[in-house]
């Protein structure tokens, strides 16, 4: 089972006039990229969360939003005087540095200051209100996370189903190219023996098996039943990965260069044209393949 890169979660709880709303949702990316939007004030949540996520998931650009509300929080806004000077140390710290090293710095408006992080703040609930909230969201995380993974997997189930045909489209065509060898080859020898008498004639004294020699090392240079091989095998390689429990999405993505790697050389030494047909088809669909593996974990 594979599962995907894609996936969306979301979860809600009431507790002592609390509530909140969780948001959980992710997308491709090559490596673990966790994004959270926590309010201030929940001290030990952020630590739990990172923690139960990286134990599921090994890939993914994954977003987090968490939305908190109490009846006690009027709406009114208040300025946190100790963010405040924070931020505008911060701030002219940068622009002085800047200015040093000839950089022209953009005057910041108080509203720009007042949109950073912690300066304009809510009002609401005391600490000690909060801190059964704390623990309801920790005890939370675990369902969530694995509501998560579900969705995960729900799309990998898709993502195997698509795949899956596509490798069956691969082995259907590998197989019309190796029905196609013999016809392939008749073909070559008659154009070959061809290629021969138009030598003889026109060389007086030439070697008749020198050219054969040189014309039968054409003929092997022109070979695909390696690359038919090769590409039988990368098959198989492709069905344990999409069977596998552990993410395969790097080894399926490398997988997928090997196969247009041997499809455009079937391509290149055809020289018949059905065999060519063939080639081109089978890069179309290591093409659809190779989009879809930019999903899988």
């Amino acid at each position: 089972m594979i599962y995907s890169m894609t996936g969306y979660a979301s979860a809600t709880g009431e507790l002592n006039g609390f509530t909140w709303v969780w948001d959980l949702r992710s997308v491709n990316a090559r490596g673990l990229d966790i994004r959270l939007r926590l309010p201030d004030g929940l001290d030990g949540v952020e630590d739990t969360l990172r923690k139960a996520l990286k134990q599921k998931i090994a890939r993914g650009n994954v977003s987090v939003t968490l939305r908190v509300s109490h009846p006690d929080d009027d709406g009114q806004y208040a300025v946190n005087p100790e963010r405040l000077g924070q931020a505008i140390s911060h701030l002219l710290a940068i622009s002085t540095e800047a200015e040093m090293r000839g950089l022209a710095v953009t005057p910041v408006s108080p509203a720009d200051i007042a949109q950073l992080r912690g300066v304009i703040e809510v009002r609401a609930a005391d600490a000690d209100s909060r801190a059964p909230l704390i623990e309801a969201l920790k005890e939370q995380i675990p369902s969530l996370v694995d509501a998560f993974v579900a969705a995960r997997q729900d799309e990998g189930q898709a993502l195997s189903e698509i795949l899956t045909g596509q490798v069956d489209q691969v082995e259907v065509l590998v197989g019309q190219a190796e029905a196609l060898l013999d016809e392939r080859s008749q073909a070559q020898a008659d154009a070959l023996r061809t290629a021969l008498a138009r030598v003889m004639d026109a060389v007086e004294g030439a070697d008749e098996n020198r050219v054969a020699q040189e014309l039968a090392l054409i003929a092997v240079k022109t070979d695909v039943r390696e690359e038919l091989d090769r590409l039988r095998a990368h098959i198989t390689v492709a069905r344990s990965h999409l069977t596998a429990g552990d993410p395969a999405g790097r080894k399926l993505d490398f997988l997928m260069q090997e196969f247009n790697r041997e499809a455009n050389t079937l391509c290149s030494k055809a020289q018949f044209n059905e065999l060519t047909r063939v080639g081109l088809d089978l890069k179309h669909v290591i093409d659809q393949m190779r989009e879809q593996v930019q999903n899988v974990e």
